[in-house]
């Protein structure tokens, strides 16, 4: 009887779990806003369905990118301005398959901090929209430069998605202190350029340095000196167990042994496994593996400052 009462339990909450994933799975044509459009607005062509197959016949140049994210399949539509048949308004909304490779997708085309207010991160400009939401990663391309309208396209399509996820746990690792707004990415493969750190994400953060005269402080025309923002990166690695975390740590010593510089000695108080090196491309590199992860900082000059954020990202880390 209580075999047969936990059975009955197990169904039920099977089906709970089904009906809570299934009531914001919606067909993805059914995202295309055709009603309650922005004035003089109309719907000229699609919804147009895309899948892993056909992506190429539609955008040739990126399609190998977004299959390395996990791209399940998209939906294109163009929108006309009735008073002005030139100016239109192209959609494309992409099914990722879940909020990491959305986010990851939506952080490659990012090229600066400028958030639009909708979805759960976006980039807003002169003639394009960008934003993920859930497993979705939408774009938007204006004609004409209207960035207002292309906000109000892009809240209409927003609604649309009931898609509960969060962002990403891994973006609030990140600490705050220096972190170049909107510089969070995430890779599927090859993080930093290397094959054996596979996939993960990585900030850049902003180093301030007084550039002086190299021999004296003020110039002969009374200038002071300026201020200069030096980059550099930090990077989380994400591994589907300790070992191999801890065997990835050992290919990049090896690694970088081969073609940088290897220093001895511990790099912050944590019982850790830890390199601490210099690359000749990127700049000095602390790395070390705790869990799943291997983190790590490269290209900073302070190694103060680097210790202490490398730090810092590991408490947050629980």
């Amino acid at each position: 009887m209580l075999h047969r009462r936990l059975r009955i339990l197990f169904i039920l909450a099977g089906v709970f779990l089904w009906l809570e994933a299934s009531s914001w799975a919606v067909p993805l044509e059914s995202l295309i806003p055709k009603k309650d459009l922005p004035k003089d607005w109309t719907l000229i062509h699609g919804p147009q369905i895309y899948n892993r197959k056909t992506l190429f016949e539609h955008i040739n140049g990126q399609a190998e990118l977004y299959l390395k994210y996990g791209f399940q399949k998209s939906v294109f539509a163009i929108y006309e301005n009735r008073k002005n048949q030139k100016d239109q308004i192209e959609l494309d909304i992409y099914d990722m398959g879940n909020v990491l490779q959305a986010f990851g997708v939506f952080s490659r085309f990012r090229n600066e901090d400028r958030p639009g207010g909708f979805g759960l991160d976006s980039y807003l400009d002169d003639h394009s929209a960008l934003f993920c939401q859930g497993k979705y990663y939408v774009m938007f391309y204006a004609a004409e430069k209207n960035p207002d309208l292309l906000r109000q396209f892009s809240k209409l399509v927003s609604s649309k998605i009931s898609d509960p996820s969060h962002p990403p746990k891994e973006i609030g690792y990140f600490p705050k202190n220096g972190l170049k707004p909107g510089s969070i990415q995430y890779f599927s493969e090859g993080l930093l350029g290397h094959q054996f750190l596979k996939r993960g994400f990585q900030g850049i953060y902003i180093e301030k340095e007084k550039a002086e005269d190299k021999d004296k402080k003020d110039t002969e025309d009374g200038t002071k000196a300026r201020t200069e923002n030096k980059e550099f990166k930090l990077f989380l690695a994400i591994y589907k167990d300790s070992q191999e975390a801890i065997s990835a740590l050992k290919v990049y010593k090896e690694n970088l042994s081969k073609k940088g510089n290897v220093f001895s000695g511990g790099i912050i108080e944590f019982k850790a496994l830890a390199v601490r090196g210099e690359d000749p491309y990127q700049g000095k590199v602390f790395v070390l593996q705790k869990g799943v992860y291997l983190l790590g900082i490269v290209g900073f000059e302070k190694e103060d400052e680097g210790e202490n954020l490398l730090a810092e990202l590991v408490k947050n880390i629980k």
